[in-house]
């Protein structure tokens, strides 16, 4: 099973890719994340990805295009995976369709999580991450036990530059203007389904599964 999930930022997309995962025991490809890792090494492609997503703006194509495309080849990917942040183009689109033709593979099913702007926006602005091992809280809907400390590991929670207001107000607009056409395009291939992300993180779950389970 080859599983797109796609939401706004803040709509929970993340959360959710997690916890399908442990339902259909698929890897959970978030390109956030592979970012993040590339730009703690300051690899090529992490140091040019930083300078984009400090800015709250997209990262071109092409870089992000060849490290999707690296971590679907992999192994453990072979009998499936759930990718969570790419596509955020319709061009990343055509060209993930690409890459899985040339593998023999296609998408099965690609997940729309629908979260209303505003309560986006307070989402993300409370939201506080672990430096250690990105574990995300939120300073009221789910905050640590100890002000400041993940309750996982102990690590120093912190905000993204790009979780603060005016730059998710203007991560919503770029994803409203170039995100949102990818929903036309799985549309047309009837692999869209979309789901109300604006409820609790257990009916959000079910939805989900009733379509890929």
């Amino acid at each position: 099973m080859y599983i797109v999930m796609l939401g706004a930022p803040g709509a929970g997309k993340g959360t959710q890719a997690d916890i399908v995962r442990q339902n259909l025991d698929l890897p959970h490809i978030a390109s956030g994340n592979l970012f993040r890792q590339s730009m703690d090494n300051n690899t090529e492609l992490g140091l040019l990805a930083k300078s984009y997503m400090e800015k709250g703006t997209l990262v071109p194509d092409g870089i992000v295009i060849k490290m999707i495309s690296q971590r679907i080849s992999e192994v453990d990917c072979n009998k499936g995976w759930i990718l969570e942040g790419f596509p955020r183009t319709l061009q990343q689109a055509v060209a993930l369709d690409q890459v899985l033709t040339e593998q023999g593979k296609a998408v099965d099913k690609t997940i729309y999580v629908e979260v209303p702007e505003e309560e986006l926006v307070k989402r993300l602005s409370g939201r506080w991450i672990c430096k250690k091992c990105q574990t995300p809280y939120h300073q009221e809907a789910f905050p640590p036990v100890i002000a400041g400390k993940c309750d996982k590991c102990g690590g120093e929670l912190y905000q993204r530059l790009d979780d603060k207001e005016q730059t998710v107000r203007n991560r919503l607009k770029i994803f409203k203007e170039i995100t949102v056409p990818i929903l036309g395009y799985y549309k047309k291939q009837n692999k869209l389904v979309k789901v109300n992300g604006n409820q609790g993180i257990e009916k959000v779950t079910e939805e989900i599964l009733s379509e890929v389970a």
